[in-house]
């Protein structure tokens, strides 16, 4: 579950991390009074107008604006919300900004000069532990230092059983080359930002930038936030920050449907029962020379009632032109799954003007297969993987 900024720096200071505070507002006459009480708050005069989105790189599509005086805050927040926001990591089409964040500015003048450093939590699959991820070039994306100047980010891997240790909060703090208090500074930050990566159960914390000010402090200017889903259940009062007007309404009907589903840019929809039959599928289905239009998991309950629910789902996406229904009968049986498949076929009706090939084994598959073909209804029944594959080239030839 992907977080705004601003909820990310509110678990970030529930644990002791410094950041750049700030207030959110939902239209530009609420942003002037956010930037008003901030100016109470913390004595700043000029403000930080960002865009609340669940994407990186605000700046560069002009989600991210400087405004020296209330007159500015209003103009810019007038302008940035309700924008169709486009950036790299946002569909072509952009996503529409419904609120900004007011924050206060952090690059005030001083004897020494600030620095940006990117630093980034996350978990290291290949090697089954967390790692920190760090350089000295913050502000940047970190695939385009990776590219041009990879001896400039390390890695910090963390030993699950005795967690972050001092001596690699300092060795941290050592290599983005701190001193001093500054030092000091960035050893308390690295200690808390990963006790609010494991205490949120997060998957990912990226802040980038992190600064050091001109008078040596360390902060989060902002906050890339990622919450395990399977972590929710324990995690009650961050699941209650999920917007759901970030994320695909087909995406947000599956989930309240209890179905995994990721919408994708092919042709083929798919409805499979588990991960990894479902990441077969997909790959059976580009081997046979098309893309598929969606990941579909209806788990172990394939039930016709949810067997239709994934019919109705997959077909509001108007790319779909063919559905592979793959399942392996372990849990559930496969003649039930094949009359669950007939009966939503028959509550559908009209509505499914697609050919629909079903794969299904396991327990009692030649029962199911003996009553598609029996139904009378337009269902293509296939036994192996290669049948399957080559029915639907056939259907979409």
């Amino acid at each position: 579950m992907n977080l705004h900024e601003f909820q990310g720096k509110q678990i970030l200071a529930s644990y002791g991390v410094r950041v750049q505070r700030g207030l959110v507002a939902n239209n530009a006459e609420e942003a002037v009074e956010k930037a008003k009480q901030l100016t109470e708050e913390t004595g700043t005069s000029w403000f930080v107008i960002k865009a609340q989105i669940h994407a990186g790189g605000r700046g560069k599509g002009g989600g991210v604006k400087l405004a020296k005086n209330l007159d500015e805050v209003k103009e810019i927040a007038g302008k940035i919300i309700g924008m169709d926001l486009i950036t790299p990591q946002t569909p072509p089409e952009g996503k529409k900004v419904n609120r900004v964040l007011v924050a206060e500015d952090v690059y005030y003048p001083g004897e020494s000069e600030t620095s940006e450093f990117y630093m980034s939590v996350l978990l290291d699959r290949a090697k089954g532990r967390n790692m920190i991820m760090y350089s000295t070039e913050g502000g940047m994306d970190i695939e385009e230092v990776a590219e041009k100047t990879p001896h400039l980010i390390f890695k910090e891997e963390i030993d699950p059983s005795v967690g972050l240790q001092g001596f690699q909060a300092r060795r941290i703090a050592f290599n983005l080359g701190l001193s001093g208090n500054a030092f000091k500074e960035m050893v308390k930050f690295v200690d808390a930002l990963y006790r609010a990566y494991i205490g949120s159960d997060s998957s990912m914390f990226e802040i980038n930038p992190v600064l050091k000010t001109s008078d040596n402090m360390i902060l989060a200017v902002d906050a890339k936030v990622t919450i395990d889903d399977n972590a929710l259940y324990r995690q009650k009062e961050y699941a209650e920050f999920r917007d759901f007007s970030e994320e695909r309404p087909i995406e947000v009907e599956a989930n309240k449907a209890g179905l995994n589903y990721v919408d994708l840019d092919g042709t083929v929809g798919c409805m499979v029962n588990g991960a990894g039959l479902a990441m077969a599928t997909m790959d059976l289905i580009k081997y046979a020379g098309f893309e598929p239009a969606n990941f579909l998991d209806v788990g172990g309950t394939a039930d016709a009632k949810r067997v239709e629910t994934a019919f109705r789902i997959i077909l509001k996406d108007p790319n779909v032109k063919a559905i592979l229904i793959n399942i392996f009968g372990g849990i559930v049986r496969c003649d039930r799954v094949a009359q669950g498949v007939v009966d939503a076929y028959s509550n559908m009706g009209d509505d499914i003007n697609v050919p629909i090939i079903v794969r299904l084994q396991g327990t009692n598959a030649e029962l199911a297969k003996d009553l598609i073909d029996k139904s009378g209804m337009p269902i293509l029944s296939a036994v192996e993987f290669q049948e399957a594959a080559d029915q639907v080239k056939a259907a979409l030839s």
